[in-house]
């Protein structure tokens, strides 16, 4: 399920390969007046979506195979669609990029957010990594490809989305599934916004393929008392009872459970590291699972969140009065589950866990289930000839993420979804959705060239 390479024989590779300098400055060119267009949920994505279009057309795509899309309510929520065709029509790849980001506030960055710096080797900029650079590199690759007329064996197809981020009112994949399916129809999906290259103290360690993702779930908790004088404080209290139920959901963790994509992702873990932690994921690796082992993992935060759903309290509010005994307390939780989970199970799971009938639990809505897209061997063979022709011998790890994407929508759709990414990061940085956002100059010249050969191997023979 996980393809790994010798890490001597992968440090030793010759440097690793870059588009021709013609397409390495037209990806620049292109990151830089997507960083420059503001696309915030605010100002919408139609702007981006025009430039794009108008590369396409200008590099000989025909308007047939190029549309510009935007639901009638949200105009300002514009997606392009286009068609690169192959000899065969009938299973097309289907390339995911969306356009959009999240909010930047200048006064908090030292530089611009909404203009491309480069300093120091790297690219600043709201979007250089989340997703304005996988947008740039999709779009040269396509643009490469028709000038050197490459004829696919499966048609290609590349959706430049609205609304992936948070306070999205019209995603892109939803609307396009669901108004414009013929458009995007494809065997399988492949979403930039995902995956990619592992670094730590400037080496690399491996390389990600996401195959799943866990679905976010809000419950609200509520209690009540009768309140009253606060110079009367009695037994009954809505926050105070709150608060036990609380504490008791805090030292809570959902049983373990392990997907197709977890165990194999905790296996070849397990190959790389040395020691205690090593044995540990191998065992956990193991059906079923060694429970020792896991509480070990769980220690840390990322692993724990890789090995069950979580629940975490989030927000908090109770009484009216600074002088008043409570009548109400109410608690927001925050659940993530995982792939093969479901509401109404850690609903009922939240429920035993407070242990007082006086707190009500209510779903707030029903959740997006996003379900796994098996890493399957002849799958995760192709991805390591492709990224193994870029960095020889460099371990292949399927990955399942703790947040989510537009891959839900396409998975619910049908399509099997997987987050392949040619950007490589340190895995101690976390800068998308932050200030100063950065991408490496280096690691950006690589991923264009990825994303060129990418296209290549998705849409060749089956």
């Amino acid at each position: 399920m996980a393809v790994a390479g010798p890490l001597a024989g992968w440090a030793a590779s010759p440097l690793t390969p870059l588009p021709p300098p013609e397409d390495r400055q037209l990806a620049r060119d292109m990151l830089r007046e997507l960083v420059e267009i503001n696309t915030t949920h605010a100002y919408g994505s139609t702007q981006a979506a025009k430039v794009i279009e108008g590369w396409l057309l200008r590099a000989g795509f025909v308007p047939g195979d190029v549309d510009l899309l935007a639901p009638a309510d949200h105009p300002t929520k514009g997606n392009v669609v286009v068609r690169y065709r192959g000899r065969h029509r009938g299973d097309p790849v289907l390339f995911l990029g969306h356009l959009d980001v999240v909010e930047a506030k200048p006064e908090d960055w030292s530089v611009d957010p909404f203009k491309l710096t480069e300093m120091d080797g790297w690219f600043y900029g709201r979007g250089t990594i989340d997703m304005k650079d996988g947008d740039a590199a999709l779009v040269e690759s396509l643009i490469r490809l028709k000038r050197e007329k490459y004829v696919p064996d499966r048609d290609i197809v590349v959706a430049f989305t609205a609304d992936e981020e948070a306070g999205g009112d019209a995603n892109g994949p939803a609307y396009l599934l669901q108004e414009h399916r013929a458009l995007i129809d494809a065997a399988f999906a492949v979403n930039l916004d995902g995956g990619g290259g592992n670094t730590r103290n400037g080496a690399r360690q491996f390389f990600e393929v996401g195959t799943s993702e866990k679905t976010y779930v809000t419950f609200t908790l509520q209690t009540t008392s009768p309140g009253g004088h606060g110079s009367l404080p009695g037994p009954d209290n809505a926050i105070y009872r709150l608060a036990a139920g609380l504490g008791r959901l805090e030292t809570f963790k959902f049983p373990v459970m392990l997907t197709s994509t977890t165990r194999a992702a905790f296996a070849a873990l397990g190959a790389l590291e040395t020691g205690t932690a090593a044995a540990d994921m191998q065992a956990v690796a193991q059906s079923p699972p060694d429970a020792a082992a896991a509480a070990r993992l769980s220690t840390n935060v990322r692993l724990n969140a890789q090995l069950r759903t979580t629940c975490v309290a989030t927000l908090i509010s109770g009484g009216h009065a600074e002088n008043a005994l409570p009548q109400r307390a109410r608690a927001t939780i925050q659940c993530r589950l995982l792939p093969g989970d479901s509401a109404a199970n850690v609903q009922a799971q939240l429920v035993a866990v407070l242990a007082d009938p006086a707190i009500g639990v209510t779903l707030d809505a029903p959740p997006i289930v996003s379900p796994e897209s098996p890493p399957t061997p002849q799958f995760m063979k192709k991805v390591a000839l492709l990224a193994h022709s870029m960095w020889p011998g460099v371990p292949i790890i399927p990955t399942m993420a703790t947040g989510f994407s537009d891959d839900r929508h396409t998975r619910n759709a049908g399509i099997p979804s997987y987050d392949i990414s040619g950007v490589w990061q340190d895995v101690d940085e976390n800068r998308a959705h932050g200030r100063d956002e950065r991408v490496g100059v280096q690691a950006f010249d690589e991923s264009v060239e990825f994303t060129y050969r990418l296209m290549k191997a998705m849409s060749g023979a089956k």
